[in-house]
């Protein structure tokens, strides 16, 4: 649907979303109306799973350039979760880009439980600002109903820039990268209206686009200080043909350790260990100067080395469960 409400692809009745009217701007839950977190929530994707253990509720930020598959990610996370609705808004998206999503990359089930919120490109900025709260408000009124939410928002960073030339556009001053004051209130209002409600919750995944030194890009810096955790994806591993591109060292959850078992947590700091030691001894191994029997630390993740690689790596198609993913964790790691 378009963030004015009208259908894009058919008609469909009003009952279709029921009589209730929903405010577009409305406060997010009180602190203490919110369910306390206490369940994972499976995206099937085993490189977060394992590692970067999602809540029910929990709000995440993917971060990466263009082309490195953000939005491959995206299409396996809607085809795969275990959310019983996913609300995607599409900000500032090609048109092409689109349909491809939505008709080309998510099979009739996936689409059975989806509804986007679709504002391209071309459309006006107030347009696309509107997209990101109408796309809010749905996964809201869903919330409201007891339903634990998946609201996927593509990207925060366009509906940004639609913010800065409105802003701009009325003479409000600009401050850092040129994003007006307005922008840097309306951020935290709209993110902090996901999360777990009084009864069901919303967990969202807003993509971030970033390009050269994050730290500078004003928009990463204030997502990444208000979200519960990021997915930073790499041009590096895309390169190499490894997807999803995710750099599991840079990653974090932030609640990881609310919603995983002790076995899980003690499984991951492994893993981490591991990966960590191999990239740092990467050089002595192209060189041929790394002595085996010198480190066991460095040695184990040597020989495991093609098993986490093999771990890590998932086909878009490829589907695994929290549990599933555990058990391939575990003979990894055997």
């Amino acid at each position: 649907m378009s963030p004015m409400g009208e259908f894009l692809d058919g008609p469909a009745p009003v009952a279709a979303l029921g009589l209730q009217r929903y405010p577009l701007h409305a406060e997010p839950p009180a602190p203490f109306s919110r369910q306390r977190i206490v369940k994972p929530l499976s995206l099937g994707v085993r490189a977060i799973d394992s590692l970067l253990t999602l809540a029910q509720g929990q709000r995440m930020g993917i971060f990466g350039e263009p082309g490195v598959g953000k939005s491959s990610l995206l299409a396996s996370i809607v085809r795969n979760s275990d959310a019983d609705v996913i609300v995607i808004g599409l900000i500032g998206e090609r048109g092409r880009e689109v349909r491809e999503l939505l008709e080309g990359q998510l099979d009739a089930t996936a689409r059975a439980r989806t509804v986007a919120v679709v504002a391209t490109s071309d459309r006006p900025a107030a347009e696309r600002v509107r997209a990101a709260y109408v796309a809010t408000t749905l996964a809201e009124y869903h919330r409201d109903q007891g339903r634990n939410v998946l609201l996927l928002m593509d990207s925060l960073t366009r509906f940004a820039r639609a913010q800065r030339e409105i802003g701009l556009a009325v003479g409000e001053p600009p401050t850092r990268r040129g994003y007006p004051p307005s922008f840097f209130s309306a951020l935290p209002r709209l993110l902090e209206r996901a999360g777990p409600g009084p009864s069901g919750s919303i967990t969202a995944l807003y993509t971030v686009l970033t390009e050269g030194d994050a730290t500078t890009d004003p928009v990463a810096e204030e997502t990444r200080s208000i979200l519960d955790g990021h997915i930073v994806l790499s041009a590096e591993l895309a390169q190499r043909d490894h997807f999803p591109a995710i750099d599991v060292l840079r990653s974090r959850s932030r609640l990881m350790d609310h919603v995983a078992t002790p076995e899980h947590k003690r499984l991951a700091s492994r893993l981490r260990e591991l990966i960590a030691r191999r990239q740092e001894i990467e050089l002595l191994i192209q060189v041929g100067e790394y002595a085996a029997g010198s480190d066991p630390v460095a040695d184990e993740a040597i020989i495991r080395h093609s098993a986490i690689e093999a771990f890590l790596r998932q086909p878009a198609a490829e589907h695994d469960s929290l549990t599933q993913t555990l058990v391939y964790l575990r003979k990894v790691l055997a």
